[in-house]
């Protein structure tokens, strides 16, 4: 007799005790009547039951890690997904960690915010209420806000630790938990930004992974909701004068701009409107499909502007309207894409990070030639060892000091000195001194403010590019990102390139390898491999930290003699992009 293809195999019984453990005490009846569907799956012999095992397996692995940008997992029961569980032991292991560095010298104060992702309220307000019973004074924000509005609430309200409760740019079904500390708890350049090691170690030993959740408290008042908009004292107003404030009307007084502006369904809208418009842009039309917050992101297959389809409704507004420029912001608002005309065909398209970022860069030299900057003050530029190396390349050659960090906000925003940072992935951080982290609401009035000046002298942002190659370069960028289904495959191809290391990309022999996970180039140790090409091709290979997604980042040089010639070597940058991503499919085995 032949056996099932779906032979019951059972779990492991240190997971099914960890499961059933997790049952009796889930506090959410929606999570725990998931897991009990999942058991009761996992005992079938069918396909089904096989699936259930397998998802049940991957739940109670292990618990989440701070990543790249925090935890984020898909909402769910378990130890590795998202849920009331996990939060609260991640709310009570910061609480401790910020009671243990006070050392009873100070009450610790912390300000918890949230997107309007499903469950991000009810995330935020139990934190709130975990953090108020461990005795650290809590402030919450009143109503779903953007990232850099909490980032900027850290440092505005003098609070030693912050809690943004986000996804960012992931899919519907994923949230998220994001920890800043600053005040006492850090020291100088770290103050306000998201936590690296050896913090995040830190918080991880004092979060209590046991089943049992009696331990954890939940007080039923005592946190200050912040006032809301329009009110006294509302944190959101005074990030909104903030960095309308950041505008150089003296100096680039031009706003005369039409713009198509799209939150993605996310919370940055009404902020991005009033900055804009308190600065002077006035002439700002928001995509209506997508103005308002809504967790499942109905209009868009990926709710990330970097993704293709995401700014298509935009797109065609501007079109519709004959706008100048496009400004999109992700969900929690702490990310921008920038969409352009050609002025030779009409035909829109996004900018890719890296051209953002270098415009961004070039306006911020220019405002800080106006400001007259003394040498003594050292500006600094920083950029992520993913991005594209014009940035540096611009810095050096203004006198401006640059810094290469690992990828994240969490490293740039701790460059001393920091003036100006930028990663590809579409974020920007144009005002440190107001918010340790990206920023897509302040970098969309710094793009309107660069944008209106080309416009007002009759340039375009696209010229504006070719004077950047014809300077330092054709700097071409790419991306190949590979989706898996589980991490365990991410690392076996990170192992098949180490095992097997490519000798040559786009016809150019390597003439450097670096494994990153060594620690180099003045690098903490990452998860990454890195090439780089007789010809100064540059290859990055490593894990998302985000996403389950193996990453591989292109950078094609190519020196531009003349103006002549800039089209020629854009179009020789552009087959070696695609030559070396073939390389990098056949050295994956894809």
């Amino acid at each position: 007799m032949s056996s099932s293809p779906f032979s019951p195999v059972p779990l492991p019984r240190e997971q099914l005790a960890a499961a059933e453990a997790w049952l009796a005490e889930d506090p959410d009846p929606q999570t725990a009547a998931e897991l009990r569907g999942l058991l009761d799956r996992a005992a079938e012999d069918s396909q089904s039951g096989a699936a259930a095992r397998a998802e049940l397996a991957d739940r109670f692995a292990g618990p989440l890690a701070f990543g790249t940008a925090g935890l984020r997992a898909p909402l769910g029961a378990g130890p590795a997904r998202m849920n009331r569980v996990v939060v609260r032991r991640t709310a009570a292991g910061l609480g401790r960690f910020l009671l243990d560095t006070a050392a009873g010298s100070y009450r610790p104060r912390v300000v918890v915010g949230f997107d309007a992702r499903h469950n991000s309220e009810v995330f935020a307000a139990e934190s709130a209420a975990v953090l108020t019973a461990l005795g650290v004074q809590t402030f919450l924000l009143p109503a779903a806000l953007p990232t850099p509005v909490l980032a900027y609430a850290v440092r505005s309200l003098d609070c030693d630790g912050g809690v943004m409760v986000t996804a960012s740019h992931n899919p519907p079904q994923d949230n998220g938990y994001k920890v800043y500390l600053g005040g006492r708890a850090v020291p100088g350049d770290g103050r306000g930004a998201q936590i690296v090691p050896p913090y995040d170690a830190a918080i991880a030993e004092r979060i209590d992974y046991a089943p049992a959740l009696d331990t954890i408290r939940l007080a039923g008042s005592g946190w200050e909701v912040l006032p809301a908009s329009g009110r006294p004292g509302s944190v959101e107003d005074a990030y909104v004068e903030a960095v309308a404030g950041l505008a150089r009307p003296d100096v680039f007084p031009h706003r005369r701009l039409k713009i198509v502006l799209t939150p993605l369904h996310g919370v940055g809208g009404p902020a991005a409107l009033a900055v804009l418009r308190r600065a002077g842009f006035t002439d700002v039309h928001l995509v209506r499909a997508q103005a308002a917050p809504d967790p499942d992101f109905p209009t868009v297959a990926f709710p990330n502007p970097e993704e293709p389809g995401a700014l298509d409704l935009a797109l065609a507004a501007a079109g519709e309207l004959d706008a100048d420029i496009v400004l999109a912001n992700d969900p929690d608002a702490d990310r921008l894409a920038v969409a352009l005309k050609a002025p030779e065909t009409g035909k829109w398209s996004v900018l890719r990070g890296d051209e953002t970022g270098a415009l961004l860069g070039a306006h911020m030299l220019a405002r800080l030639r106006a400001a007259g900057t003394a040498e003594a003050e050292e500006p600094v530029f920083a950029s992520s060892v993913v991005s594209s190396r014009l940035l540096g390349r611009m810095a050096g050659a203004a006198g401006i000091g640059h810094v290469q960090t690992l990828t994240g906000f969490k490293w740039i925003a701790r460059v001393p000195g920091l003036e100006y940072g930028y990663e590809e992935a579409l974020g920007y951080c144009v005002a440190p001194h107001l918010v340790a982290d990206k920023d897509g609401i302040s970098a969309a009035l710094l793009v309107a403010e660069l944008a209106a000046d080309a416009l007002a002298a009759g340039r375009s942002l696209h010229a504006d590019l070719d004077e950047l190659a014809l300077a330092h370069g054709i700097h071409a960028t790419d991306q190949l990102s590979i989706r898996v289904d589980s991490l365990d495959l991410l690392d076996a191809m990170m192992k098949r390139l180490r095992d097997s290391p490519p000798e040559s990309f786009g016809g150019s022999p390597v003439a450097s390898a670096v494994d990153l996970s060594d620690g180099a180039a003045g690098l903490p140790p990452t998860d990454g491999l890195l090439y780089l090409t007789r010809d100064d091709s540059r290859v990055i290979v490593r894990p998302s930290g985000t996403e389950p997604k193996l990453k591989c980042y292109i950078e094609v040089v190519r020196p531009v003699p003349a103006a002549d010639l800039l089209e020629q070597a854009r179009a020789e940058a552009a087959g070696t992009i695609e030559l070396i991503r073939e390389d990098i499919s056949d050295a994956l085995g894809l």
